[in-house]
């Protein structure tokens, strides 16, 4: 990387002579993982000249302000635990707000546009506890009924133009409709949050909204959109944006108003079709698997729900990010014991090594993973990390002690505050976790787990052990 002969001159395309990407690919949800992971790797693809994409926040205009007057150019900061590494990434042609909705239909209406890729949390998919659409979510219903109206009404043009959906996938729906009308052809729609089998879930719930909406947009769906399956990896923390701007401007003598801080460690599994084309990712490192599941279990189970387990508990015991909660070694054991029960349920995998790659990941001083920041709907995390194992180490007829010492362990961080109530329950439903409090909580993750007789008395004694370690 050359840096600029005055310091402090502002990034931009032309002044650190980066080229301009055709519009290829639009994003839903620009956020720091994005810029550290898909866009990073649309970079690093062989073809990287033939792919630009369109970054759509996901309602801010914080980073639009930001990135637009650099053309998008942003610098990523690998931070190992023994200095960082700067690299200029270009792939990211133009940055718009969320809330443009116009704007949004119109990129995806794009024929020369390929790929529509999503970050948008767990959470924004608003989905019921089974994966389908939550008919109960106001905001669900109110799309359905605006989309209904918009798209078979007498004026479909002006509405499309006018519609404004409240949710993403409301957004994504009114935007497919846009193409499909303008006959730009058919399109790959890849989903990079961390949801078990995303592909099938975000397939099945555009499905399933689109059958309420209008009958042409689901046939359309069904022959025109392919939705890929992905597994995603990369530590990406929240960062003080000015003060990471300062170190990039000490380092390289460019101001940037947008870096990224993130780890060296990077994977991206995909399974799926892209019928428009995509980039050579596989240049890059990227898999592409027929199979999946267990890709993304490992991942899910693993990184995931250790991070899970220590935001909730990690906090109650005074720590702030997880490089110092995995050496206490309270939380150490509370971990071990649940990748014990996950190894159970992934035997495709040896996992010595993956376990100790986890730890020297998590260990990393340099990255700042706040764990109030990975707390964040800790009740989704815990249905879609900790339950499917726990279920399954009782369907094998083991006692899934591991999960339910991290059943007990995010109690505690909901009682505590460090983690979010289910919603629906009081804060003095749960105050004193008397057998009724656990059954309630309990119940909120699964009422599978509620019933199980072996497994609450496990959480009952794993939470008398927490509270006085």
């Amino acid at each position: 990387m050359t840096a600029a002969t005055d310091a402090g001159v502002r990034l931009s395309r032309p002044a650190v002579g980066l080229p301009t990407p055709p519009e290829r690919i639009v994003h839903l949800g620009l956020g720091a993982f994005h810029r550290a992971h898909q866009a990073w790797y649309t970079a690093h693809a062989s073809d990287a000249a033939e792919w630009g994409i369109v970054a759509f926040t996901g309602r801010s205009r914080d980073l639009v302000d930001r990135l637009t007057p650099q053309d998008a150019v942003y610098t990523l900061v690998e931070r190992a635990a023994d200095g960082d590494r700067f690299e200029f990434i270009p792939s990211i042609v133009r940055v718009e707000a969320g809330d443009d909705v116009p704007a949004f239909v119109a990129a995806v209406a794009d024929p020369q546009v390929a790929i529509l890729t999503l970050t948008i949390t767990e959470a924004g998919y608003r989905l019921a506890a089974g994966g389908s659409p939550d008919r109960e979510d106001a905001l669900v219903a109110s799309d359905v009924d605006l989309l209904h109206s918009a798209l078979t009404g007498a004026s479909v043009g002006d509405a499309i133009l006018t519609a404004r959906p409240a949710t993403a996938l409301g957004r994504v729906l009114l935007a497919l409709d846009a193409r499909r009308r303008a006959g730009a052809g058919p399109i790959a729609l890849v989903p990079c949050d961390n949801l078990p089998d995303n592909g099938g879930l975000v397939q099945r719930a555009l499905t399933g909204l689109a059958g309420r909406i209008s009958p042409d947009l689901t046939e359309w769906l069904a022959a025109s959109v392919s939705v890929v399956s992905t597994s995603i990896d990369r530590i990406t923390p929240a960062i003080d944006t000015d003060a990471e701007s300062q170190a990039v401007l000490e380092a390289t003598g460019w101001l940037d108003a947008a870096p990224v801080v993130t780890e060296p460690f990077s994977d991206w599994v995909l399974s799926g079709e892209f019928p428009a084309g995509r980039p050579d990712w596989e240049s890059a490192g990227v898999r592409f698997v027929d199979e999946i599941a267990t890709w993304e279990n490992r991942k899910l189970w693993m990184l995931n729900g250790a991070h899970t387990v220590l935001a909730a508990f990690g906090q109650t015991r005074g720590h702030t990010v997880v490089s110092t909660a995995i050496d206490d070694p309270v939380c150490r054991v509370l971990v071990e014991g649940l990748w014990d029960d996950d190894a159970r349920q992934l035997p495709e995998f040896h996992l010595a090594d993956y376990r100790a790659a986890l730890l020297e990941r998590f260990r990393n001083p340099r990255i700042e993973h706040r764990l109030a920041q990975i707390a964040q709907d800790s009740t989704t995390k815990m249905r879609l990390r900790i339950v499917p194992v726990a279920i399954g180490e009782l369907e094998a007829g083991r006692d899934g002690s591991g999960c339910a010492a991290a059943i007990a362990a995010w109690m505690l961080g909901v009682r505590a505050g460090t983690a979010p109530l289910p919603d629906g329950i009081d804060a003095a439903a749960v105050a004193e976790f008397e057998a009724s409090d656990r059954h309630t909580l309990l119940n909120a993750l699964d009422p599978r787990l509620a019933a199980d007789v072996g497994l609450t008395a496990h959480v009952a004694d794993a939470l008398a052990a927490l509270e006085t370690s």
